[in-house]
């Protein structure tokens, strides 16, 4: 199982030179991927400073040469998949294969999507969702994609240069498993990164079972053969790094590929620690 990271792209203290930094110290530290938030206006305080996920990572793979590099999770719904794919398609030759791009259908919560007149009625952006999702991946793929859609359109288009990775660019799809369309557009993808609503506000693991009942309702491969890629967590290290460590152990061989550990915005120096102390082996 791989440990990544999941940074936020903004918040009262943060600049874009530091998440840049915080990228890169990942690598020096031994994580084996760095993934941002990505919101048009930060969730937290008045008008926070808020930085662009693709760009911070354009930066980050000019200054490394071995970690991960996407988003968890972009809403689809808000961009276009074109622009999507190109972006992912940059950073995955500035980086020589290292990236990769999850979706989902937006957080209800973000504030970038009212008050920029986006569609906010889940009905809608669930159906932009599914018809995306499959445009952005057969972008990604550098195939000749021709779509006609009710929210896309692609006209016998290639992009190019094709994708560093075979045979794509990989795509995760980021959401609830309470919603179950979340499997059904995973499956279509190649990764999955998944949280779980609970009747109250803590946060609340996926337990060793669930990950595998999960695990089995997924494709065992990607196209390319390898393991589908099941990402997990998404919050910060608990203080028990024994029971911690005892517990990615178990979601390791339950199936999971990935270990998600939150930085949330904060003071500069805490996220640094954060950052340098590296995973948890």
């Amino acid at each position: 199982m791989r440990h990544g990271l999941e940074i936020c792209c903004g918040g009262p203290s943060v600049t874009a030179s530091l998440l840049v930094e915080l990228g890169v110290l990942a690598e020096r530290a031994g994580w084996d991927g760095v993934f941002f938030e990505d919101y048009l206006i930060y969730y937290e305080g008045d008008d926070p400073p808020t930085y662009d996920p693709w760009l911070l990572l354009a930066a980050i793979a000019a200054r490394t040469g071995r970690v991960r590099l996407g988003t968890t999770v972009t809403a689809l719904p808000r961009r276009r998949p074109a622009k999507l794919a190109r972006e992912a398609l940059t950073v995955d030759h500035l980086s020589g294969g290292r990236a990769t791009v999850a979706v989902g259908v937006g957080d209800p919560k973000d504030r970038g999507l009212a008050v920029f007149g986006e569609r906010t009625d889940l009905k809608t952006r669930a159906a932009m969702l599914d018809e995306g999702l499959d445009l952005l991946v057969g972008l990604l793929g550098g195939g000749r994609v021709d779509h006609q859609g009710a929210h896309y359109r692609a006209d016998a288009v290639t992009l190019r240069p094709a994708p560093v990775q075979a045979p794509r660019v990989p795509v995760w799809v980021g959401g609830s498993t309470q919603a179950k369309a979340v499997l059904r557009r995973a499956a279509r993808a190649d990764g999955i990164v998944p949280y779980k609503l609970t009747d109250t506000e803590g946060w609340s693991d996926f337990t060793p079972d669930e990950v595998r009942d999960m695990v089995a309702a997924l494709p065992a491969t990607q196209a390319d053969g390898e393991p589908f890629d099941v990402a997990i967590g998404g919050r910060r290290r608990r203080p028990d790094e024994r029971a911690e460590r005892a517990y990615l152990g178990e979601i390791a061989a339950a199936g999971a590929t990935w270990w998600l550990e939150f930085v949330p915005a904060g003071d500069p120096e805490a996220m640094r620690a954060a950052v340098a102390r590296g995973p948890l082996g």
